[in-house]
């Protein structure tokens, strides 16, 4: 009888850790974190420590109503993974998609670090779009309502 050991890879670690955003899972995603873990959208300060990435994404939740990522590229060297993705973050209604490049570090299989990168006019311009799809669509149905 033999007993098989699971190994976890660094790749795998952010993988679990975004699956746990997607479904608003904060205090799972956490739990993936160290405890002394930063996390940073540039150039805003950074979150330094659990207790203070958990006040952020405790806010994100409590605000928006949904988080989907679009996985284009993933790698990783060693504790560092790199991550090419689209993030959608809902607001009632209104999805806003935007590109963004993270950089992570894992460690003893926490997140030690999550720095991600993205435009802040492709943010900006995405709730705009979002918006006036939601708008759209309100008014499209509105119109077949009435016949």
């Amino acid at each position: 009888m033999s007993s098989a050991t699971v190994t976890t890879t660094e790749m795998e670690v952010v993988q679990a850790f975004l699956g746990h955003l997607e479904r608003m899972d904060v205090e799972a995603a956490l739990a993936l974190m160290s405890d002394d873990a930063v996390y940073q959208n540039v150039p805003l300060p950074p979150d330094r420590g659990k207790a203070a990435v958990a006040r952020t994404l405790g806010g994100m939740t409590r605000f928006g109503s949904g988080f989907r990522v679009v996985h284009h590229n993933i790698a990783a060297n060693g504790p560092v993974v790199l991550t090419e993705r689209t993030d959608v973050l809902s607001v009632g209604s209104v999805d806003a998609a935007f590109w963004v490049c993270g950089t992570f570090e894992v460690h003893d299989g926490r997140i030690t670090l999550w720095r991600d990168r993205f435009d802040w006019v492709d943010f900006s311009l995405a709730w705009v779009r979002g918006g006036a799809k939601a708008l759209l669509g309100a008014a499209r149905a509105r119109r077949a309502a009435r016949g």
